[in-house]
């Protein structure tokens, strides 16, 4: 059936239609009052959704987060790391182990001395341990804070005066350290919350660290450790940490763990805990105050 001529201008009539001065299906008023509409609808809910991000960045802190009790106290992290965890070398192939003392290094540069040298920075803080380095709290008005300074010539053999960090002579060494919280203040522990070989060496004012075998069987191919640093754990004079934008010159303290007496050729699984009143370990996070590590050294 051939279309007529009625039909075949129907489109063309809903577009324009010049007896009723509507344009699709609209008069002129009709649009004006439509398109008021969405304007004033829309401009509604942008309005309310302005205001509620205005009113959510007021409870908002430039310095802190303003919600922290969800957050866990703080990881152990290490260096070099991998992604499954394993540590596995040739002592004698330099290519095998010069990915991890390239991490090691990258992480050191900047405990350079010559870094650290600005007064209005930073500040010498003690070589021994001392309670915390008050500096006011997060919200008062008090500027940029120094930071305390940390030397890398502190980590004695790990420290890079050996370039190699003990990979070439099958004693490696690993840089620990505890990550960043703002305002968390670690607390020491008490010696009957901790094992008996680290509270003989506990210090005041500092969070212990102690790396040992994991698995029993690895009793006996673990044996001597050695940790550099200001003593074998974490200072408390470098906490509280105020946050990137009043605290940007902040060194984490560090710890060199250096396993100088492995037994080659076996896949060694290592544990390293720390030790506070309020650091809590979590099973289902393996670097929530602890981390373990497998070592492998191959000659």
């Amino acid at each position: 059936m051939s279309p007529t001529k009625e039909n075949d201008g129907g489109w063309k009539k809903f577009v324009w239609n010049s007896e009723k001065k509507e344009f699709l299906g609209r008069t002129g008023g009709s649009w004006a009052k439509i398109t008021l509409f969405y304007i004033i609808f829309y401009g509604c809910l942008a309005g309310i959704f302005i205001g509620t991000i205005q009113a959510m960045l007021l409870t908002l802190s430039n310095y802190k987060p303003t919600y922290q009790d969800r957050v866990a106290p703080p990881g152990l992290s290490h260096t070099p790391r991998s992604d499954k965890s394993e540590i596995a070398f040739n002592m004698n192939d330099k290519s095998t182990f010069e990915k991890y003392i390239k991490s090691m290094s990258d992480l050191l540069a900047k405990y350079e001395e010559d870094l650290q040298t600005e007064d209005k920075n930073f500040e010498n803080c003690g070589v021994e341990p001392q309670p915390y380095k008050e500096r006011g709290t997060v919200e008062s008005d008090n500027g940029q804070r120094k930071a305390c300074r940390f030397l890398r010539s502190w980590l004695g053999p790990c420290s890079g005066q050996d370039p190699n960090y003990g990979f070439q002579d099958g004693k490696p060494c690993l840089i620990v350290k505890l990550n960043r919280i703002v305002n968390f203040r670690p607390r020491a522990p008490s010696n009957d919350s901790i094992p008996e070989t680290v509270a003989s060496n506990l210090k005041p004012n500092m969070i212990p660290i102690f790396c040992k075998n994991k698995r029993d069987e690895d009793k006996d191919k673990v044996n001597e450790i050695k940790y550099h640093g200001m003593g074998a754990g974490f200072a408390l004079q470098y906490y509280p940490y105020y946050g990137k934008l009043l605290h940007p010159q902040y060194l984490q303290p560090l710890v060199a763990v250096q396993f100088t007496n492995l037994t080659l050729g076996e896949e060694l699984r290592i544990e390293c805990r720390v030790f506070g009143a309020n650091i809590d370990y979590s099973e289902k996070d393996r670097y929530q105050g602890r981390f373990d590590v497998k070592i492998t050294i191959n000659s």
